[in-house]
């Protein structure tokens, strides 16, 4: 694409994620797009090429480092996008500090730790579909609200040894706010500074009442290693899991159970036992990424892309993950449609490179566990709009329904 070419505007709603990722695609492998708040970046489509930057060391998560319009003060807490660049935890880190806080976290979030979860999240599981049973016939249910909404803020919330209802509630209305980010600019950075507010609160009553739980053991962490977690790096931390660790399991089961309601033949292929619930979730990864854009990084030099395309250096970068995820040059000309028996169902929705997310195993436990209870309770299950009618998520960052209306039989 000519760099001195207008670029892009992204709808910040996410009215139309898939077609916008076409017409994105259709600029080039990677092109210049105009955020929200008036802010260019270059937004990368192409599996391949993002596959490529996401392991280059010559791209940064570190705005503090290497973008110069943060370091000189010229973006504001105002900007809509602020509080994914303005957070200090491992997925805003770059170098010897993001190897620091992601070694302190995966010393605390264990395969064990989340193995032990599944009683847990059975637990769970089961007490949402006993609450859906009980619901009167012909009664349209909101499956995102009664179900997927609830199951992984549950499980977070224990993870991380939330107890407190009200907190509870706190964290999910906070965590909401990340993603919405059609809302006024000065609500987006009250909600920031209220969710860190009620994390050190957390962190103060759980360095003084410990437990089994994440929280206890990052703090531990902290606190025996001569502080290699600064205080605000921990509460950010918090915030990283809490929020985006919530967000995109929602929308991942909430995707699937669409998916699978949709395409009538490919869920009785699953009830059939042909194809896996894993198969599943990983198309349903693919297809319909839980998080379709996610801001953002940073050129640390020039880099050369090739066919006279150069990422000068200093400049943001859009990792357009939904639209990789149906990169045609990788699945074909097919890519568009949902599939679980695709031999190949390769996606970036969990990232790739040392930013992976640390989180994917527990999004995947969830959802395998979900899906298939849910469909084994209720398999008259039906929606109760036509797909058409359901509205999207108001974020191009998010990829979810509003609602999700069903008749359980």
């Amino acid at each position: 694409m000519d760099a001195g070419a207008r670029p892009f505007v992204i709808d910040p709603a996410g009215r139309d994620i898939h077609g916008e990722a076409e017409r994105i695609r259709a600029l080039g492998p990677a092109t210049r797009v105009e955020l929200p708040g008036g802010v260019v970046a270059w937004a990368v489509s192409d599996q391949a090429l993002l596959r490529r930057l996401l392991t280059d060391p010559r791209v940064s998560k570190d705005a503090y480092l290497h973008w110069p319009a943060w370091i000189k003060g010229e973006i504001s807490p105002e900007w809509p996008l602020f509080a994914w660049v303005a957070v200090r935890n491992m997925l805003t880190a770059y170098g010897p500090d993001h190897r620091r806080l992601r070694g302190l976290v995966s010393s605390a979030f264990t395969v064990r730790r989340t193995a032990a979860l599944r009683p847990r999240i059975e637990a769970i599981t089961a007490r949402l579909l006993d609450e859906l049973a009980d619901v009167p016939p012909s009664t349209v249910v909101d499956l995102r609200e009664r179900y997927a909404y609830p199951l992984p803020i549950q499980v977070i919330c224990e993870l991380f040894g939330v107890a407190d209802e009200a907190t509870r509630e706190e964290v999910r209305r906070c965590a909401d706010s990340f993603f919405q980010v059609g809302r006024p600019a000065a609500e987006t950075a009250e909600v920031l500074a209220h969710l860190q507010e009620v994390l050190r609160g957390l962190v103060a009553d759980k360095r003084a009442h410990p437990g089994d739980d994440l929280s206890s053991a990052l703090i531990a962490a902290r606190d025996e290693h001569d502080a290699p977690l600064e205080e605000h790096e921990l509460v950010d931390t918090l915030i990283l899991f809490l929020s985006a660790g919530h967000e995109t399991t929602v929308n991942l089961i909430d995707n699937a159970i669409f998916a699978l309601l949709t395409h009538p033949g490919q869920l009785a292929l699953v009830q059939a036992g042909r194809v896996s619930w894993a198969d599943v979730v990983e198309e349903t990864l693919r297809h319909q990424g839980p998080i379709a854009n996610l801001p953002l990084r940073f050129t640390v030099e020039d880099i050369d892309l090739g066919g006279g395309v150069v990422l000068p250096a200093g400049e943001p970068i859009l990792g357009c993950y939904g639209a990789a995820g149906r990169d045609p040059l990788v699945h074909g000309r097919d890519a568009g449609a949902f599939d679980v028996t695709r031999p190949s169902k390769e996606h970036l929705a969990f990232g790739y490179g040392v930013h992976r997310c640390l989180g994917a195993p527990l999004a995947t436990l969830e959802a395998t566990i979900a899906l298939p209870a849910l469909f084994g309770r209720f398999p008259g299950l039906t929606l109760a709009a036509r797909p058409d009618d359901l509205l999207p998520l108001e974020s191009f960052i998010s990829n979810g329904h509003r609602a999700l209306p069903v008749l359980l039989s």
